[in-house]
């Protein structure tokens, strides 16, 4: 994932892909960016900061309210909604 800055207020819209056995799955989600960071997991990895694996998350507002924590990752994509 590139160095990309996501400002509380943007419409965006994630796209994820799970590699699978047998082709990929595709989901969506489309929101309002309430909080974009850098976050800890409870997973351990030695060589990391605190030892621990760092991801990054945005966190969306859907239209009816819901929020939603996406973890990205190299097969996420980000894509600005006017």
């Amino acid at each position: 994932m590139a160095a990309i800055s996501y400002t509380p207020g943007m419409k965006v819209k994630v796209t994820q892909q799970v590699p699978r056995l047998t082709g990929v799955m595709v989901t969506s989600v489309e929101g309002t960016v309430v909080k974009f960071e850098q976050a800890k997991t409870g997973s351990w990895y030695a060589h990391s900061k605190d030892h621990k694996l760092w991801m990054d998350r945005l966190t969306l507002r859907k239209p009816d309210g819901e929020l939603v924590v996406c973890n990205l990752d190299q097969y996420s994509s980000v894509d600005a909604l006017n």
